[in-house]
């Protein structure tokens, strides 16, 4: 249920609503809109009475909410909301992207990969410290020098950077270096991990699951949202099908279902869906067509040398053309 307060309604008359709400025995969740804040009841075991909520000053109306995802639904709230990262804003229609390795490998290489992305037009460094792979005997990344490094970068370019977490054990120690968590797809439904990232103080990227329908991806990150993070980023990643062609099939038309389902915004990462690099491309500008709310794209300067996904990674002056396709479709879906 969702108590919508009138525009002029006093802070005053907004506690004596959530305290009634609390007294009631339900939790209160008090969501500032545009112009209007609204009070989301949670953890009501049945039905809510309406007519109670209604008889309250400040009160404009009751909205009943039939979606098992509460605080992620449109219908909790209707605005868009952005997320502010550095000078990217995610869901404001600006579209920022996020790009470099898969894997951090050394210091020079993600200071030069920085500098080339940031002067093509990024506006976040991605470079994964801990890295989850298929195989034990592959590269698992640097670890906590990795994230040493991503600081180095953070100092030196002045991108925020972006960096996924694998454990609750490691949660302290990737979120004091990063500006923005991944949580990646392999931990979509981790419930310990998502409900640490709720308690966090960054923002989140959740991608989604390998199998993952758009009710368990929306249920994750109600998982965070839950615990008091409302900034969280959904991030479409492809999804396990049957074909040969690509890693993954990128799921496009997912991106305006969440859209109307949600009012979180959504960004696509197109490297991992490909997992080839030539169909990176034309799959980065199909989302920045789609409208998606940002793109997260890996750039690697030697990718034929990558410990890491190498073969999905854009050479940097792959990305700097692919950044200008991107400024021209924008350019031309904003004037249409």
């Amino acid at each position: 249920m969702l108590i919508v307060m009138k525009k002029n309604a006093t802070d005053h008359q907004i506690q004596v609503v959530v305290a009634a709400v609390e007294k009631k025995g339900y939790t209160a969740r008090p969501i500032p809109g545009g112009d209007r804040v609204s009070i989301g009841i949670l953890y009501n075991s049945g039905s809510v009475d309406a007519g109670h909520f209604l008889g309250f000053d400040g009160v404009k109306e009751v909205i009943p909410v039939t979606k098992p995802y509460k605080l992620v639904s449109r219908e909790f709230r209707q605005e868009n909301t952005q997320i502010c990262v550095g000078e990217a804003v995610f869901g404001n229609g600006t579209m920022p992207v996020i790009a470099g390795p898969c894997a951090v490998e050394s210091l020079d290489q993600v200071l030069a990969i920085a500098k080339a992305v940031k002067k093509a037009g990024a506006k976040l460094f991605r470079g994964g410290a801990f890295k989850p792979r298929t195989s034990p005997y592959s590269f698992q990344g640097l670890g906590q020098q990795g994230l040493e490094y991503l600081t180095r970068v953070r100092e030196e370019t002045g991108l925020p950077v972006v960096t996924e977490v694998m454990d609750v054990e490691t949660f302290d120690m990737v979120e004091a270096s990063a500006d923005i968590i991944q949580i990646g797809t392999r931990n979509m439904q981790n419930f310990t991990l998502l409900r640490r990232a709720g308690k966090a103080k960054k923002p989140i990227i959740l991608k989604r699951g390998m199998s993952a329908m758009l009710q368990e991806w929306l249920m994750a990150a109600e998982y965070i949202m839950e615990e008091g993070n409302a900034n969280v980023i959904l991030c479409e990643r492809g999804v396990r099908t049957f074909v040969r062609h690509s890693r993954n099939t990128l799921d496009l038309s997912v991106v305006p279902a969440v859209k109307k389902e949600s009012h979180l915004p959504v960004i696509v990462d197109p490297s991992h869906a490909a997992g080839v690099r030539d169909l990176v491309i034309p799959l980065a500008c199909a989302s920045a067509a789609l409208g998606a709310d940002g793109l997260m794209i890996e750039v690697h300067n030697h990718p034929e040398e990558a410990l890491s996904d190498g073969g999905q990674s854009l050479y940097p002056d792959q990305f700097e053309q692919t950044m200008k396709k991107l400024t021209d479709i924008r350019t031309v879906i904003e004037s249409s």
